[in-house]
């Protein structure tokens, strides 16, 4: 049976670290074609370092804000030149400002909400043109079990969650007859250092970046005919409060 993902090409948004990371490597292990995007050159450039190792020219690197519709539509319009289309659009880029709502300025909620609500829209309009022409195109967006479950301090981190996840069914009914799939993925902890610390050795229990990767390569494999549209992941036994 042919690998029903083989020769497609995808973007990883924030796919330079962490979750997107893992992503992006595990797609180049399926032999996609990707590009990753980040604010940040110099990680980027890193990253692409590493990679390129192993994968050569099937991982191109883009420098975009998703805050920005043209530095979106710029990214979209590279990915098309380089590879020739695209197929599969993975919204992983996200910030995480966490404090009282009586403590977080304007503009850090500002921020939140932009990159990880309106950010999504943005790569997701302006990708959609390439996805269709692609006959079986793929949105998955990674939102949080934040998007679920509302926390002190998250203010800004869960009203950006909770939206991504109606926005996320939303446009999965607006796409299904457009031959575009949507799902999204709502993991619970994961071990990184999105929330300013680095992975700590005490950390065992959560889940790992390679856990959420998984998932987005048995979506892109699962049978079209059907729809994962929402996917929970959560570590098997977090610590006991």
């Amino acid at each position: 049976m042919v690998n029903p993902v083989q020769d497609r090409v995808a973007v990883v948004t924030g796919g330079t670290q962490g979750i997107g990371q893992a992503i992006t490597k595990s797609l180049l292990q399926e032999d996609l074609k990707v590009v990753i995007c980040s604010r940040n050159e110099e990680k980027i450039t890193s990253c692409l370092k590493e990679l390129r190792v192993l994968w050569g020219d099937a991982i191109k690197g883009f420098k975009c804000d998703v805050r920005s519709y043209s530095e979106v539509t710029d990214l979209i319009d590279f990915t098309v030149k380089e590879y020739g289309r695209l197929d599969l659009l993975v919204n992983n880029a996200a910030v995480g400002i966490f404090n009282s709502v009586m403590q977080i300025t304007p503009e850090e909620f500002k921020e939140v909400i932009e990159t990880n609500l309106v950010g999504v829209f943005h790569c997701c309009h302006a990708a959609i043109p390439a996805l269709k022409r692609s006959g079986n195109g793929y949105i998955i967006n990674i939102s949080s079990l934040a998007g679920k479950q509302a926390f002190a301090g998250g203010s800004a981190y869960n009203a950006s969650k909770f939206g991504l996840n109606g926005f996320s069914e939303a446009i999965m009914q607006d796409l299904r007859y457009e031959d575009i799939r949507v799902s999204y993925i709502l993991p619970g902890s994961v071990d990184t250092n999105f929330r300013g610390s680095q992975a700590r050795n005490n950390s065992s229990w959560k889940l790992s970046p390679d856990d959420i990767a998984r998932i987005v390569v048995e979506l892109i494999n699962h049978n079209p005919n059907s729809l994962p549209s929402r996917v929970e992941i959560r570590p098997s036994k977090p610590l006991k409060k």
